[in-house]
């Protein structure tokens, strides 16, 4: 085998190497259809939720809102953040744990009353509410104008048969 030969072939060997760790690098989705399978039916729109905007966009404009970095979303058993994720690393996902795939029951439908913190642990809906929207709010109250959506038809699209948006903003200024 000559030299050029030689050159050649680990040449096309390291393009192929890089090539391949390029194909099978994980990341990320930039925008994550929060739709999971445990729910046989979906009661609202499918949330689009724009994961790459809020984890490079958001965390570099408001960083005092992203301390934890990944772990202000991502967190453990216990419900510590995990901060040391990176992109691409493996997470649960949420129903793993919030195994319940629904709100919690209210009023005469609930068979005995939960803590909010109950509701949170068990129901998966509610973690998810609580985590989008409790981010949401603390961002509405320490900045203006108030741009983080609280209100179901500004996460969720409309379906035939949602309430209306006035609707909804009554239900936000109520909370």
């Amino acid at each position: 085998m000559t030299k050029k030969h030689l050159i050649t072939t680990v040449t096309i060997g390291v393009v192929i190497l890089f090539v391949s760790a390029a194909i099978y690098a994980k990341s990320a989705p930039d925008v994550i259809q929060l739709q999971d399978p445990a729910y046989e039916t979906h009661k609202k729109g499918v949330v689009n939720f724009e994961h790459k905007k809020h984890y490079e966009v958001y965390a570099k404009d408001y960083p005092d809102l992203y301390k934890n970095g990944c772990g202000e979303c991502h967190h453990d058993k216990d419900n510590k953040p995990l901060t040391k994720l990176k992109d691409g690393d493996d997470v649960q996902k949420c129903i793993e744990c919030h195994k319940i795939a629904s709100e919690a029951p209210k009023g005469k439908a609930a068979k005995k009353k939960l803590s909010k913190k109950e509701k949170i642990k068990e129901y998966h809906a509610e973690a998810l509410h609580e985590n989008c929207k409790g981010c949401h709010k603390t961002f509405n109250k320490k900045y203006k104008p108030k741009k983080a959506p609280t209100t179901c038809t500004k996460c969720h699209p409309k379906k035939s048969g949602d309430k209306d948006e006035d609707e909804d903003e009554k239900e936000e200024k109520d909370s």
